[in-house]
């Protein structure tokens, strides 16, 4: 089986002096960078003492998953001859807090709007987005429901 290894960088930002003597005295903010990429400032969530104008963790799970399924789809179209013109995904996900603080995704829900061109076959360019769904590969590695809501749109 072959293998493939990605690697990257996270550097907290979030010091301002005094460390994490105290909860509310540092900053989430940090940045992700992996060689020759553009870097990506990241956070947490506001709802944890992040900065909002930042990516957090969370939205870059739910990123993640929407980008590979794209990347599938468009694989499978094209190898189908079906040809997309346009690809829009309004993805979500739910995270649910436990009273300990912990937490876990539930579900992400993909919603792709994709225009073919006329005369494609639409009912096949929606079935691939099952086939998408099986090879993604940050798909088969969550453990919680991706659900899926694709749309063809003129």
């Amino acid at each position: 089986m072959k293998q493939h290894t990605y690697s990257v960088r996270v550097d907290w930002t979030g010091n301002d002096g005094t460390g994490t003597e105290t909860y509310k005295g540092y900053r989430r903010d940090h940045v992700i960078s992996a060689e020759g990429k553009p870097q990506i400032q990241g956070s947490s969530d506001p709802a944890f003492r992040g900065d909002a104008t930042r990516y957090n963790p969370e939205d870059l799970l739910v990123a993640s998953l929407s980008a590979c399924h794209m990347l599938w789809y468009l694989h499978l179209c094209s190898a189908n001859h079906i040809t997309v013109l346009e690809y829009q995904d309004s993805a979500s996900g739910v995270m649910e807090e436990s009273s300990d603080g912990s937490g876990a995704f539930i579900k992400v829900q993909l919603a792709p709007k994709i225009k073919i061109s006329a005369g494609d076959d639409r009912a096949k360019a929606i079935t691939l987005h099952d086939e998408a769904h099986r090879l993604c590969y940050i798909a088969r590695s969550v453990n919680f429901p991706v659900e899926l809501a694709p749309e063809i749109v003129n």
